[in-house]
């Protein structure tokens, strides 16, 4: 990361997201601060683009929000009647057909699924509020490191919703099923000790170490041989749904196609 995301000529910039590419390192920002980059179906749109404009050389995604919160979750204007201009209000998926309420849903998630591909690591960097949509997007992310200001909320139930940006299953798996469901039904902050307690963050830092930090992780991120990232992050993907036994044919087989690269062998 030898520029700032700002001195780089953007390869995406619409709808509150611009997309840098600083040679293996992308730079996914949400530029609507004055509204704590609040998420609307465009914003998520924007994301899902980002993702497949980036070119095979891309190994570290940095996400990561202006202003003083990453994200404060939904815009507010999605509950009201009218919804945002152009798209269907919450109303009239309610009174659709099935089929086009599931497949509206799946658009939606299409921003948040990406970030977990074998091919790069993904880091969200976050300060301020992650609530709602903003926390479901820091959980998209393989790794998090946020600042000592950082509060994490799942306000969705308490509005009558469910978690339904891919959020749930990240959750489950970094503080285990008792603690994520108390944290999305009561809705309450974790906070910055608590998030590094918990698995929820791989580091927290004074807010302004925050871009250092990434830049940092970026770095040792990228100094590893590619192959052998995402291979690793494959078998640890997979772990939690094979059995020891499972997990150790995958290993072999891995480790079978890293040394066959590493002479010459591969395919």
């Amino acid at each position: 990361m030898a520029s700032s995301d700002s001195e780089l000529a953007p390869v995406l910039d619409k709808d509150g997201v611009r997309l840098t590419i600083d040679e293996a390192v992308a730079t996914v920002t949400l530029t609507n601060p004055a509204k704590r980059n609040a998420q609307s179906p465009a914003l998520w749109r924007a994301l899902a683009e980002a993702g497949q404009l980036l070119p095979g050389s891309v190994r570290v995604v940095v996400l990561r929000g202006e202003g003083k919160s990453f994200s404060a979750g939904l815009d507010r204007q999605a509950f009201t009647p009218e919804g945002f201009d152009g798209e269907p209000s919450f109303i009239d998926l309610a009174r659709g057909e099935d089929g086009v309420l599931d497949a509206t849903i799946a658009e939606y998630q299409e921003a948040f699924t990406w970030w977990r591909r074998s091919d790069i690591v993904s880091i969200a960097v976050v300060q301020g509020h992650a609530i709602g949509a903003g926390f479901q997007l820091a959980l998209a992310c393989d790794l998090r490191i946020v600042a000592d200001d950082v509060q994490f909320a799942m306000r969705e139930t308490g509005l009558g919703l469910v978690p339904d940006l891919t959020g749930t299953h990240p959750l489950v798996g970094l503080v285990g099923y008792a603690r994520a469901l108390e944290i999305c039904a009561t809705g309450r902050f974790v906070h910055a000790d608590e998030a590094e307690r918990v698995g929820l963050a791989n580091l927290v830092v004074p807010g302004d170490q925050l871009t250092a930090a990434a830049q940092d992780l970026a770095a040792a991120l990228i100094s590893a041989p590619r192959d052998a990232v995402i291979e690793t992050k494959a078998l640890l993907q997979g772990a939690t749904g094979r059995s020891y036994e499972e997990q150790r044919v995958a290993e072999r087989a891995a480790q079978g196609r890293r040394l066959r690269d590493l002479a010459g062998l591969g395919d």
